[in-house]
């Protein structure tokens, strides 16, 4: 099977069987995304979620969370994985929105990680999530999954792997690829022992080829 038909026969079974998804962090606006993200590196959505719904309710907007100090935001994020660094990212990054922005969140990548605390990745997520671009973020499930099923190829690095999805996956679609990966890799084809027996696309898994 060419990496073209095998490109072909996923995005088809995705668009069948996952047609509608979004992202699993929980928020109200724009900016609580942002945090949202920000809290979400190296960490499960599912502890975020634990998370936010305090921290909202005490610094619901960047007006309110740039007048926070460290200490208090970390209080309420300590739970996460690397509290005291997020603290602060997300401390300045609230001054800097509030102050430099409005309040507003841009949609523009490269104005996103000037912004402390956010990389590329977090950047490309916010640019799917909230403006549809046809950005791939790629984290540890996208990562894993793509190389696995042969999407990217094995030795690629995620910065290769970013480009060549958003190279092979039609752009208007590529926010919901972005989310149908994500979603297979956290449910079905996960770190250790993914769930072949249960895999809707394992017909079309360069893994699946090898183990047969």
């Amino acid at each position: 099977m060419t990496k073209k038909e095998r490109y072909k026969k996923v995005i088809d079974w995705f668009e069948k069987n996952m047609s509608i998804v979004s992202t699993e962090l929980n928020y109200n606006t724009d900016f609580q995304l942002l945090v949202a993200v920000i809290l979400s590196a190296q960490c499960t959505d599912k502890r975020v979620n634990l998370i936010t719904p305090e921290l909202f309710k005490s610094f619901p907007n960047a007006e309110k969370m740039s007048h926070a100090n460290v200490e208090e935001i970390y209080n309420l994020i300590k739970s996460c994985t690397y509290p005291n660094a997020k603290a602060k990212h997300i401390s300045e990054m609230a001054k800097i929105v509030h102050e430099k922005y409005n309040g507003k969140i841009s949609s523009d990548t490269e104005e996103l990680q000037k912004l402390p605390g956010v990389g590329r990745k977090t950047a490309n997520v916010i640019a799917v999530v909230l403006f549809r671009q046809a950005k791939m973020p790629v984290d540890t499930h996208v990562f894993r999954v793509s190389k696995r099923i042969g999407l990217a190829d094995k030795k690629s690095t995620i910065l290769q792997t970013e480009l060549e999805l958003e190279k092979n996956i039609p752009p208007e679609i590529i926010p919901d690829a972005h989310h149908w990966l994500i979603l297979h890799g956290r449910y079905v084809c996960v770190a250790r022992n993914p769930k072949c027996a249960e895999c809707g696309i394992k017909e079309f898994c360069r893994y699946v080829e090898t183990i047969m």
